[in-house]
This record gives C-alpha cells, sequence and structure tokens, in this order.
C-alpha cells in the first residue's frame, strides 16, 4: 500500500476546545474523501487546520506539498481580473517571483478551459456571480500542482449542470491524475456518486470514517444529517441514489 498523501493523527481541532474525539484517517493518492455533517458542525475548521490555516490543538497533519484548498469564499483587496486569481495559485510553487512565463499563463488557460470559464478571464473577480467565483477558485487550485486538493462546499453556490461539472473534475482529478481530494458537501448524493472514502462528523464529537460504501448506511447518515435518508435502487444497472426525506406539515 503507498504511502498516505494526508495523514491526520490523533488530531484535535476547533478554537478553543477540540470539536471531536481525536480525529485520525490516512487519505492516498487517486481517492475521494467526501466531508459529510451538520451546518456549523466543524467542516470548515477542519478544513482550516489541514491546511495550516489553524492551529491544532493536539495531534498532528502531514501532507507532502502542503495541499491546495478552495475555500467557500474569496473577498480580495484589490479589483483583480479572473486570471489573476488564478495566476495566484502558481505562486505557491515559486514560480511567479516576477512577471509570469509563458508556461504560468498557459497553465492558466487551460484551467479556466477545463471549468468551461475561459471567457471570464478578464472580468473582474469580484463582479462575478458566486459560482462563477466558485469554478475560478477551483480553478487556482487546480494551477498550484499539489498532490492533494481540499474543496470546502465546492457546490454549494452552483447551479445542477455546474454541480455535475465539479463532481466529475473532483472525480478525475482522483483517477485520471492521481491526486488525492477531499471536499465537504450536506448532499449525501454527491457523497455516494464520487466519494470512495467518507468522513461523517456525528453530534456528540464522535465520526465515523472509511470506505464510501460501509461509512454511507442510512443509519449512519440520519445522525449526520438530523432527517432520514435511504438509499434507493433506480434500477436498470445504475447505481445506488441516497435521498434525503423531507417531512412537511401541512
Amino acid at each position: 500500500m503507498s504511502a498516505p498523501s494526508l495523514s491526520v493523527q490523533a488530531l484535535g481541532f476547533g478554537h478553543r476546545r477540540p470539536l471531536f474525539s481525536p480525529l485520525s484517517i490516512d487519505c492516498r493518492s487517486g481517492e475521494v474523501w467526501a466531508v459529510l455533517g451538520a451546518n456549523g458542525c466543524g467542516k470548515s475548521t477542519l478544513f482550516a487546520t489541514i491546511s495550516g490555516a489553524l492551529k491544532p490543538l493536539a495531534g498532528q497533519v502531514s501532507a507532502g506539498d502542503g495541499g491546495s484548498v478552495v475555500p467557500q469564499s474569496f473577498r480580495p483587496a484589490f479589483g483583480w481580473r479572473v486570471q489573476e486569481v488564478v495566476l495566484m495559485g502558481r505562486a505557491r510553487r515559486g514560480s511567479l517571483v516576477g512577471q509570469p512565463s509563458a508556461a504560468d499563463e498557459m497553465q492558466v488557460t487551460a484551467a479556466l478551459a477545463q471549468l468551461g470559464i475561459a471567457h471570464l478571464a478578464q472580468r473582474p473577480f469580484n463582479r462575478l456571480s458566486g459560482g462563477q467565483q466558485q469554478l475560478v477558485m477551483i480553478a487556482r487550485a487546480l494551477v498550484g500542482g499539489s498532490e492533494t486538493i481540499l474543496l470546502d462546499e465546492p457546490c454549494s453556490a452552483l447551479d445542477l449542470a455546474n454541480q455535475q461539472a465539479v463532481l466529475q473534475l473532483i472525480s478525475d482529478l482522483a483517477r485520471r491524475q492521481g491526486r488525492c481530494v477531499l471536499f465537504s458537501t450536506h448532499d449525501p448524493a454527491h457523497a455516494a456518486r464520487v466519494a470512495s472514502h467518507a468522513l461523517l462528523l456525528l453530534p456528540g464529537g464522535e465520526w465515523l470514517a472509511g470506505e464510501s460504501g460501509k461509512v454511507l448506511t442510512e443509519e449512519a447518515l440520519q445522525r449526520a444529517c438530523g432527517l432520514p435518508v435511504r438509499r434507493l435502487l433506480p434500477g436498470g444497472g445504475a447505481e445506488p441514489l441516497l435521498a434525503p426525506l423531507f417531512t412537511l406539515r401541512r
């Protein structure tokens, strides 16, 4: 078995006290990890700790090249154009000491094209929609070339077509490029569709981690999501779907 691209050992994370019991997971190249939990449970705090933006309260995180992070939101202080925002991703590789090279610009152009937003290259970033900004931030992570990529709620501001595009990209990054991808989501269907592994952040400071087929059970998802989730079999050889059961008073 290959060495993990990201190793989290006995991690305590939170702002003043640990939100969960010590967390230990190993994430390897070619794996997609979905992190699920209720609003405010600590998914973004976990990602901030793994990326080094927040100091761990206990334990340690080891990521070979530090990883690239796609935050939920990004508010630049200046009126950067989309192309300039994506170029920032090359800086972590030490490529942008002075003016960007032709190779830097080619990487940016390719990433924007891959996400279908090449036409936005010269647009001011702060004038884009929330969904467009999210795609730009994903492009910025791609050009960094990191083996490990963390995406915090990457589909939260996207319409259905762009959700499909991002889920396909996550799958391709892992299975075709051999990267290790972690993404947080509220949608069990996203996790079931693309993730090889899952981490459920449960009430009471508990967590559950492992292969998706073993972790994403109806019982565990109900604890994590706060309402019943059912595994549906569409038929015709299609893969099972996970669907929340909403109940409304009339």
